[in-house]
């Protein structure tokens, strides 16, 4: 009896001294996570913050880039525009002086082609003066007055063509006609018929010639 009871205390000692250790284990398992949730507490907190203060910050800034992106696109535009109207305007500018000149051209073609049949007149009424006569006062006022028109036409800008003695050219001539000449190269003009003439680099009339035939 003495020896099952002292087994009983010991057993009973034993479950004390365990259930003890269970509850010191359970009250320092539950102290951890309140300090670790302590110390980790403030971080989170300045971490909140600064994820809070990047976003209105991110929020702002594009609100501000969507302020300024419209004007910028306008200016843009406008500037696109005016290049766009500077350019047109430059071309109408240049369109119109190639129009003036080629319109002044034309109408100096006309005129001088209206005068050549007059310079032609002038040519073969003094061609057909006698020599006794070309010294009279009404044939010197004649030979002045053709002179004059001769150079009027030179300061315009026209100017004979060379005919006689001349490769054919097919640019400014005009063959009527084949003569024979042993003097000359076949194909060489021998005699002008009419004079032709040139406005600048254009021909307003291309000389009637006389060619010399091939042998």
């Amino acid at each position: 009896m003495a020896d099952e009871k002292m087994d009983k205390d010991v057993t009973q000692q034993a479950a004390e001294d365990l259930q003890q250790a269970a509850g010191e284990n359970v009250q320092a398992d539950a102290a951890e996570p309140e300090e670790t949730a302590g110390d980790e507490r403030p971080e989170t907190a300045e971490a909140d913050g600064a994820d809070e203060a990047k976003e209105k910050k991110g929020f702002f800034s594009k609100k501000k880039e969507k302020k300024e992106d419209p004007m910028k696109a306008q200016v843009g535009e406008l500037q696109d525009k005016l290049v766009r109207q500077m350019a047109e305007f430059e071309n109408f500018r240049k369109r119109s002086e190639r129009e003036k000149a080629t319109m002044f051209e034309t109408g100096a073609r006309s005129v001088i082609e209206k005068i050549l049949p007059v310079v032609d007149n002038f040519e073969r009424g003094l061609a057909a003066v006698p020599e006794e006569e070309k010294d009279t006062p009404f044939v010197d006022g004649m030979t002045k007055v053709y002179k004059q028109l001769i150079k009027e036409l030179e300061g315009l800008g026209v100017t004979p063509i060379e005919a006689v003695g001349q490769p054919f050219d097919h640019n400014v001539h005009n063959a009527v006609m084949q003569v024979e000449n042993d003097e000359l190269e076949p194909g060489t003009v021998a005699q002008e018929l009419q004079k032709g003439y040139k406005y600048r680099d254009t021909v307003v009339r291309h000389s009637m010639v006389a060619v010399v035939q091939d042998k």
